[in-house]
């Protein structure tokens, strides 16, 4: 079964309600945590139990045409049976999807994706498949253990 947790830390100049949006506008979890990390900071944990919870960012790939470009950060973000990525927040809050590198590049930090799965390739190839012409060559069904 998978597990996806996604966070994304709350900085003392945001609003943590923002934060919640901005995650629940790419993704769908089963549970969302607030937690108070000191000095006014706070980290908005959500998770979900299945693969489901990332339909929303399924969806906004092929809407924003970037499956190409989503491809290539997913691949390099599998590790040992676990596939990690960042989005940046700002981008996220206004439904837009923008990956990046590193932390940097998000001045308010990124959300942070992992997903525990048995075969992060093939929610790569469910996520973002190759194209050709701008178009997926072909659509994977979401993998079982979702």
């Amino acid at each position: 079964m998978a597990r996806i947790r996604v966070e994304a830390e709350v900085r003392p100049t945001e609003d943590v309600e923002k934060v919640k949006r901005a995650i629940l506008n790419v993704f769908t979890p089963d549970s969302l945590e607030v937690m108070d990390l000191g000095n006014e900071y706070q980290l908005v944990v959500a998770e979900a139990y299945s693969l489901r919870g990332l339909m929303k960012l399924h969806e906004k790939l092929r809407l924003e045409r970037i499956l190409d470009a989503a491809r290539g950060y997913l691949l390099r973000g599998i590790d040992r049976g676990i596939l990690v990525f960042k989005l940046n927040k700002q981008a996220a809050y206004v439904g837009r999807i923008s990956f990046i590198d590193m932390d940097a590049e998000a001045p308010l930090g990124p959300i942070v994706f992992t997903v525990e799965t048995g075969d992060p390739r093939a929610v790569v190839e469910w996520l973002a498949p190759p194209t050709r012409m701008g178009r997926p060559i072909y659509e994977r069904p979401m993998p079982r253990d979702g």
